[in-house]
């Protein structure tokens, strides 16, 4: 077996603002690439419109640039006719949720084996700073110069009511959670989504401010585990606890709380009850969950329509066109 660097999976000159979140990220996919050890011949790398589209361009994979909102489509025939290939599909929050937003339900819907990247940093960049659907109510940009008045979508809200069945959530900067969450998406059978909170130093500088440094992410921030209690704080000296149908935060110590009273994450969990809260929080009041939300086991769409054409192939009495022409009545003119 071949061992691979995350010089091997690298290609071209990315040409991104300097300090854009971009960055961050394709190092993070090149260095996960080369911990999976999948050769960059059996890998795709699809993409749509927009500054994250471009993508595919610094990959050493084979790789498509497609239409705006189409690489979930894309990405899901490349899959399907060739399910041997290691599908990366990549899209902005305005591509991937906007224009793709129905190609992005329906593949999750759908449960296809592919890896989803949802680049968000709440802006439309390549076409100059106009609001996309995860910009929050109020947020004034070229298209809403008097303040959105809209609510945003939660991505894995989005995700979970298309029945997806994987979630996870890193931030651009943040190196090793980042490679980790994608090496789980790719151990992930089926459709898994990955959202990279990231900056736009252009036309949204700071909208992830709260957990873009390491210190930030240390206060604002949860990194949950399956299996494990969910702690959070400088030193970990606070919690999540279960109250009523919803989550509160506690402080150990107080009121004789311990870490027994913590709640554990269950990520393989088929009720997404609980997960969708933590997807859900952020502050002041509650840190922002990082890491695997969502991991659930469950039939995909490209072995479930191999399996049917076998099933439907072994039941005729014919296998390809010559053998359909042998059914009917045949006679030779001479």
């Amino acid at each position: 077996m071949c061992e691979f660097t995350a010089k091997d999976y690298k290609k071209g000159q990315p040409r991104w603002c300097p300090g854009c979140g971009d960055h961050f990220f394709l190092a993070s996919l090149h260095k996960a690439m080369a911990e999976i050890g999948v050769a960059p011949w059996d890998i795709a790398v699809i993409s749509g419109i927009g500054c994250s589209s471009r993508l595919p361009h610094y990959m050493n994979t084979y790789g498509m640039n497609t239409i705006h909102g189409r690489s979930a489509a894309i990405a899901t025939g490349c899959k399907v006719a060739n399910p041997n290939l290691t599908v990366w599909q990549v899209s902005g929050d305005g591509d991937g949720l906007a224009i793709g937003g129905n190609h992005f339900i329906h593949a999750n819907r759908r449960n296809i084996n592919l890896n989803m990247i949802l680049l968000n940093n709440r802006i439309y960049g390549l076409t100059k700073g106009q609001y996309s659907p995860t910009s929050p109510r109020g947020f004034v940009s070229k298209s809403s110069p008097y303040g959105t008045v809209e609510d945003p979508f939660c991505p894995a809200e989005l995700c979970f009511g298309a029945r997806g069945h994987f979630f996870a959530r890193a931030v651009a900067t943040d190196a090793a959670g980042t490679v980790d969450i994608l090496k789980a998406a790719y151990n992930h059978k089926g459709s898994s989504v990955c959202e990279i909170l990231q900056n736009c130093v252009i036309f949204n500088h700071g909208t992830h401010e709260s957990v873009y440094t390491k210190e930030g992410r240390a206060k604002n921030a949860i990194y949950v585990e399956h299996g494990k209690p969910l702690l959070f704080g400088e030193n970990k000296e606070f919690g999540l606890m279960q109250e009523g149908f919803g989550l509160k935060v506690v402080k150990l110590g107080e009121n004789g709380i311990t870490e027994k009273d913590i709640l554990v994450h269950d990520a393989h969990c088929e009720d997404n009850t609980l997960q969708l809260k933590l997807a859900f929080m952020q502050g002041p009041d509650f840190p922002i969950a990082l890491g695997v939300i969502r991991d659930v086991e469950a039939p995909t769409y490209d072995d479930s329509v191999y399996a049917q054409i076998d099933d439907v192939a072994e039941k005729k009495k014919y296998h390809n066109f010559e053998e359909l022409l042998m059914t009917n009545d045949i006679w030779e003119v001479k």
